[in-house]
């Protein structure tokens, strides 16, 4: 079974089936992202060891009958101003190449104790401004649909990879439509959540009273399950709230 294209609810229920496992998905979607991204260029690191080591650690807990939550053993990516300890976060930029972060950022961590399986660092505009640049480290991303187009922005990379196949789930960021547009114009689903909902501590900042943080899905359940996991209150966010909505059933 090929889960380039299955959802985040899809892929719970075939967990629960044991018909598919992490290490199985996680496999086939790095697999997938080998073939075909050097076209696409979505990506600007993957992270296998790290990917494979997380799902191995999801489909131990599946096996013992422990789920951490609807994002348990689903493989995602993050646009590159979101940081990652002791993974390189870039910006997009030459000017952070060499940058490393010491700590996660907020929903990074709330990612990990939800069991979720991180495949790389994706795509963005420098420093998620401006627009396209063909003189960076790294070339813009492409639509999946037609590589002559690209994929809108600045969670280029993010829209491109869930179009792709190469991931059921991305975290982009919306302060002008960074969400929104990639979301449009690449066919997928994608929320500019309400501000303070999700933290942006450990995010670079772009403008304070607008950036949001969000996931770019395949579907409008998927976006309701992955926000489950990355919204709630940081007292370390100055701008952070109290979410308030009601769970969604994975099933």
């Amino acid at each position: 079974m090929d889960p380039a294209f299955l959802t985040i609810a899809e892929l719970n229920r075939f967990y629960d089936r044991r018909e598919l496992s992490p290490v199985e998905v996680t496999r086939s979607l790095l697999d997938r992202i080998a073939a075909y991204d050097g076209k696409l260029h979505s990506f600007i690191r993957v992270t296998p060891e790290v990917a494979l080591a997380e799902a191995q650690a999801a489909e131990r807990e599946l096996a013992a009958g422990r789920r951490r939550g609807p994002l348990h053993g689903i493989p995602y990516a993050l646009k590159d101003i979101v940081e990652t300890a002791g993974i390189p976060t870039t910006g997009h930029s030459k000017l952070y190449c060499d940058y490393v972060p010491a700590a996660d950022a907020h929903l990074v961590s709330l990612l990990k104790a939800g069991g979720a399986v991180l495949m790389g660092k994706l795509a963005t505009w420098e420093f998620a401004l401006g627009g396209p640049s063909w003189d960076l480290p790294w070339p813009p991303a492409r639509n999946p649909w037609n590589p002559d187009y690209l994929p809108g922005g600045s969670s280029s990379g993010a829209g491109a990879a869930v179009a792709a196949g190469f991931v059921p789930g991305a975290v982009g960021t919306d302060t002008g439509g960074s969400i929104r547009g990639p979301a449009a114009v690449c066919g997928i689903a994608g929320l500019k959540p309400t501000y303070g909902r999700v933290s942006r501590r450990g995010v670079f900042p772009n403008t304070f009273t607008m950036d949001h943080c969000g996931p770019l899905t395949r579907s409008a359940q998927d976006i309701a399950l992955f926000l489950q996991v990355i919204a709630g209150f940081d007292p370390e966010d100055p701008g952070s709230k109290t979410p308030r909505f009601p769970t969604t059933q994975r099933r």
